[in-house]
């Protein structure tokens, strides 16, 4: 008996063991979740706000900055050394706007910057009253076209036909003080306009990257519908479909071109503007030129598929993009003689871009679950 105990408590002591090393001690321990970073909005909100919109409205700050210092010195000068240079800077300036004004959310939107900035084309009527009443208002929406970039264009570029008669609107003629205080009214409402966005942008910084949901009021929702309304309207539309007449029953508007006054940088904006769209799709970091968490890697973690190839969404998208950016690279600088002497190749750009238009408003945004919150009446 004792000798059947003693093999009976051994047997035990190792059916224990066994149980203790395969239980870990008897506690359990499921293997961690992986995170699936590529829909983690969050990161993609800290990735875009961090590394390309407040960035980039630094680098605009900075063009922007020397434009009103080469303005003040051709206020305080005019000749044409101080005129050279404040155009230049105004082209430079104008340029790196293209790359910063699809963030038109959150204070952009607030300040109403774009309105402000670059409504085309100006109004030379409104400016000039403007210019005789130096009391106007700048701050309504009736005086959008009177101020900004395309109001600096016709001050700057479309006054005369040669650079002296431009210059003698600003030395001798009789309301040369009132006009050389008008650019400077202009220059630094434009430079408080964009220190109160940036400014804003410290403190929304927190709420942008906090909101994280799908809903309309939800930071991912505003910047999609602004991003989306950005491509449409504002570079499809403005920028090629109501100059080339695509949009207006093939009556062509060749004045309607960005930059009418200085024509040879149209060509430069809208390629500006539309690679600043692509750049933001694929979360391309200003400061170092690396994509990151952006649409497309949203879009690729939701597996957004397609419909009619099976391919990936964000693939189909940034081939779309590319074939406008061909299509855009075929054009001569000048945009207002293209209208007028080449305008199949502007009607080329816009269908192209309309193709990418339904990519975006409708499928990207259905795969997002976001929900298009602004309207227009052209049919998307």
């Amino acid at each position: 008996m004792k000798s059947f105990f003693e093999k009976k408590y051994i047997l035990l002591l190792i059916l224990t063991g066994l149980l203790w090393a395969c239980g870990g001690g008897g506690e359990t321990t499921d293997p961690p979740t992986p995170v699936d970073e590529g829909k983690d909005r969050k990161l993609i909100l800290t990735h875009l706000a961090d590394n390309i919109i407040i960035p980039a409205y630094g680098n605009f700050k900075a063009k922007l900055t020397l434009m009103v210092s080469n303005g003040d010195a051709f206020m305080a000068k005019p000749d044409m050394t101080t005129l050279t240079a404040f155009r230049a800077s105004w082209v430079e300036a104008y340029t790196e706007w293209e790359k910063v004004e699809l963030f038109d959310f959150g204070p952009a939107e607030r300040q109403t910057l774009r309105s402000f900035f670059n409504i085309y084309p100006a109004s030379e009527k409104g400016i000039n009253d403007n210019i005789a009443d130096p009391t106007a208002n700048l701050e309504v929406p009736a005086s959008f076209a009177q101020q900004g970039f395309p109001a600096l264009d016709y001050l700057l570029n479309g006054l005369g036909t040669t650079d002296t008669a431009i210059l003698a609107f600003y030395t001798t003629a009789p309301d040369a003080a009132k006009r050389i205080a008008y650019v400077k009214r202009l220059t630094s409402r434009m430079n408080t306009l964009l220190d109160k966005v940036i400014t804003e942008w410290t403190t929304y910084r927190e709420t942008y990257i906090s909101k994280t949901g799908l809903d309309i009021g939800s930071s991912f929702s505003l910047m999609v519908n602004g991003f989306v309304l950005h491509y449409e309207r504002f570079i499809r539309s403005g920028k090629f479909g109501i100059p080339s007449g695509a949009m207006l029953n093939g009556v062509i508007s060749p004045e309607k071109v960005e930059a009418f006054y200085k024509k040879d940088i149209s060509r430069t904006l809208a390629q500006t503007a539309h690679q600043a769209v692509i750049d933001f799709f694929n979360g391309k970091n200003i400061k170092t030129g690396a994509d990151g968490p952006s649409f497309k890697t949203y879009l690729t973690a939701l597996g957004a598929k397609d419909s009619a190839t099976g391919q990936s969404l964000a693939e189909i998208i940034n081939n779309q993009f590319a074939a406008s950016k061909g299509k855009m690279e075929g054009l001569k600088p000048n945009l207002y003689e293209e209208v007028k002497t080449n305008n199949p190749a502007m009607v080329a750009v816009y269908t192209e871009m309309q193709k990418a238009v339904r990519m975006l408003k409708v499928d990207m945004t259905s795969a997002m679950s976001i929900t298009i919150t602004y309207t227009d009446n052209d049919g998307d």
